[in-house]
């Protein structure tokens, strides 16, 4: 069976032309359409051809004419989204519920455990499927900024300072080389988050995991005093909403991100489209590690709650710092999307909606102030502390975009 890939109107009626086979203007907009040559299936009784989608079924949506010798339909493939990549955010909310009901208190960004007149703020985390790409760029030395950077970038959301940091590195056999190359950048990351690598374990497993392949995980432990956590319990409607920008899709939605590869031809040695560097190099860009400029702007005041943009994206990570009752308001085009952004909805024809709630779309993390004080977060913005005005909070759960 030939298969002919187009995927915009324009396109569709183009390649109809090449065949010589005039057709009207489809009275929807497939998102993804194949043209299919097989049995007499799209025939109509005069003749003509049927143009159909096929997400659930078919339904007809043009009428074309001059029937080649060739029979055809047209199928409509849906844009992709996380869950048909394999990650269903549904189901960990899930899981995080039921947890709960075991171990009360979890569900934040950060565990917090009392110590005299502080708390010991701890979190852990991994990189994902973004090691596969490391494993195919040959991008070790930034993979050890990423592990860092998902852990203690959570604990900071309570205005924990990080302690210290432990890692696990595991594969089936140990590349020296390759392995000093990730520690290096766990140690950049500890550097850049001022905590200390106080250890880790590395584990040699052979036939576990694929030839040259390994595994990583990391733990961040942090400290706050008990009057300082910053926990979202002030945060009222009209209060506002900082973000900070992120340096492209850091450590979550890879699961997708690499379905979108696949889909789009390109290679990750390629330009990335709207860009100047690589889509490997774009994709391999670490995780910006927030610790200081956060810590930095907590010092000042008036900080009511942080939300750190990772798996759930804006939807669900940003309502996790409110009280019950209340949401948010996002001013869409109130910052710049990195181009990668671009390209991956593109490609991979994903909706608003769900490239909102699986990638940071170009900010990493929020903050929950009022007025006085995001004017003078706003006003602080330069260089590597850039922040832009993103929204507000307001009556009502969920989070609206306007």
């Amino acid at each position: 069976m030939a298969t002919t890939r187009f995927s915009t109107n324009t396109e569709f009626n183009g390649c109809l032309a090449n065949l010589n086979i005039p057709c009207s203007q489809p009275k929807s907009s497939p998102t993804q359409m194949f043209l299919r040559f097989h049995t007499p299936k799209c025939l109509s009784d005069d003749g003509s051809i049927r143009f159909s989608v096929k997400p659930k079924g078919f339904g007809k949506i043009g009428v074309a004419s001059s029937l080649p010798k060739r029979n055809f339909c047209v199928e409509a493939k849906e844009g992709l989204t996380y869950k048909d990549a394999g990650v269903d955010i549904d189901a960990g909310t899930e899981l995080v519920r039921r947890i709960a009901k075991m171990a009360p208190g979890i569900g934040g960004f950060g565990g917090l455990f009392p110590l005299g007149d502080s708390y010991l703020v701890a979190g852990t985390d991994g990189v994902g499927t973004k090691l596969k790409l490391a494993f195919e760029t040959g991008i070790h030395d930034t993979i050890g900024i990423d592990l860092v950077a998902m852990s203690v970038n959570d604990i900071v959301t309570s205005g924990a300072k990080p302690l210290f940091f432990l890692d696990y590195f595991a594969t089936s056999h140990l590349d020296v080389d390759l392995a000093e190359k990730v520690i290096k950048g766990i140690v950049t990351g500890c550097q850049q988050s001022d905590c200390a690598l106080l250890g880790g374990e590395t584990a040699e497993m052979p036939g576990f995991y694929s030839e040259g392949e390994y595994d990583l995980s990391g733990f961040a432990v942090g400290i706050v005093k008990k009057d300082s956590v910053i926990d979202g319990k002030n945060i009222v409607a009209g209060d506002l909403l900082i973000g900070l920008p992120s340096s492209g899709v850091h450590s979550n939605g890879f699961s997708l991100v690499r379905r979108v590869i696949e889909r789009s031809g390109l290679s990750l040695k390629d330009k990335l489209p709207g860009g100047d560097v690589t889509l490997g190099e774009a994709l391999m860009a670490p995780t910006v590690i927030y610790v200081k400029q956060v810590l930095d702007i907590i010092s000042k005041g008036g900080v009511k709650g942080i939300a750190h943009i990772t798996g759930g994206g804006f939807t669900d990570n940003i309502p996790r710092v409110f009280p019950d009752g209340l949401g948010a308001v996002i001013y869409k085009d109130s910052w710049e999307i990195p181009p990668v952004f671009n390209w991956i909805q593109e490609a991979g024809k994903i909706e608003d909606v769900e490239m909102r709630r699986t990638f940071n779309m170009g900010v990493g993390m929020v903050l929950v102030v009022n007025q006085e004080v995001s004017q003078r977060i706003l006003n602080d913005s330069h260089g590597t502390n850039r922040a832009y005005l993103i929204g507000e909070v307001a009556e009502g759960e969920g989070v609206r975009f306007l």
